[in-house]
């Protein structure tokens, strides 16, 4: 048995870290292939993908004007809860930073989110402790990819067994039996969104 995850004020802190609620951010917009578990892609030629989604990407938003606005490369991103870095590992994009939070499991497992396609910034290292809402990165510039996907942020987040080091955690590795338990993000999210 697990316990339960509050609502972060992870959106709350990357509003206000980006100057997003100028004209009120409003809610999250989510393409089907952005959320956990999808079988699609939202990008390219939006076949299928090699397994499921991994976790939530995060690129659009509508705010009070009900413009359709997205994030880039200067988006400053937060950390959900507090925490300690445990992992920075290559990505398709840029790097994920892996960071492990105190939360305990009943069946020895750790509780961890992950920050895909990023640019951490200078001083986040392994070993790093953070505060929720601590600024961990900036977003990679997708611009240079082959795939025709558009910089955004993926959130991944999970139990990971207290046997597994961490340095086997890398994108092959996350969701594989006995390796990581993923959740749907959506679930700690703070703020609406809609699925178009």
């Amino acid at each position: 048995m697990t316990p339960p995850l509050s609502k972060t004020r992870f959106t709350e802190f990357l509003v206000r870290e980006n100057s997003l609620g100028e004209c009120g951010f409003e809610e999250w917009i989510f393409y089907p292939g952005m959320l956990f578990n999808a079988p699609d892609k939202w990008w390219g030629d939006q076949g299928k993908r090699d397994k499921p989604h991994e976790g939530l990407d995060l690129f659009l938003y509508r705010d009070q004007l009900d413009r359709i606005l997205h994030l880039n490369k200067k988006t400053k991103i937060p950390v959900m809860y507090d925490g300690v870095v445990v992992g920075i590992v290559n990505d398709f994009l840029g790097k994920s930073v892996i960071m492990e939070h105190g939360f305990a499991a009943k069946d020895n497992r750790k509780f961890c989110t992950i920050y895909g396609h990023t640019n951490p910034h200078d001083g986040i290292h392994v070993g790093r402790v953070v505060k929720q809402g601590d600024i961990i990165a900036t977003l990679a510039d997708a611009g240079r990819s082959k795939t025709g996907i558009s910089t955004h942020l993926h959130i991944s987040a999970g139990w990971i067994f207290k046997s597994i080091s961490y340095d086997r955690i890398d994108w092959e590795t996350i969701g594989a039996p006995n390796t990581m338990t993923l959740l749907d993000p959506l679930n700690v999210i703070d703020r609406s969104y809609v699925s178009i």
